[in-house]
């Protein structure tokens, strides 16, 4: 299900947004438990990925892994904290995220590739 997760899902995370970045991604169907030995607690489900011809968003793509990993480090943190833990001072993590069009206080479960893009683009190199 990471592999498939949008924007404010549960699941969404660091993988979600890689997943988007190189490829479309579609949950089929779920598979129960009892498929399986030994049986796992989870359910699963059969994901399909669309390999992308290009990227979606004109990014570097080590500043934007970069960004992803700050902000997906500790889940629930504000995106002004993620860039200060990446070392941007206050004033430029703000500059950052204002250049970008993203809140401070938004949190990384609720941005899209696009959102993190811009972001990324507009970091201090």
């Amino acid at each position: 299900e990471r592999l498939a997760a949008r924007p404010g899902d549960d699941a969404y995370g660091a993988v979600s947004v890689r997943v988007a970045y190189r490829a479309t991604a579609s949950t089929i169907r779920r598979v129960p438990p009892e498929v399986f030995w030994p049986r796992p607690k989870v359910e699963s489900v059969v994901v399909r990925l669309e390999r992308l011809g290009a990227p979606p968003v004109d990014v570097d793509e080590d500043r934007l892994w970069r960004v992803l990993d700050g902000a997906f480090a500790q889940r629930r943190k504000t995106m002004r904290n993620a860039l200060r833990r990446l070392g941007l001072g206050p004033a430029e993590a703000d500059a950052a995220l204002a250049a970008s069009g993203v809140a401070a206080s938004a949190r990384p479960e609720e941005l899209s590739l696009e959102d993190f893009a811009r972001v990324a683009s507009a970091m201090p190199a």
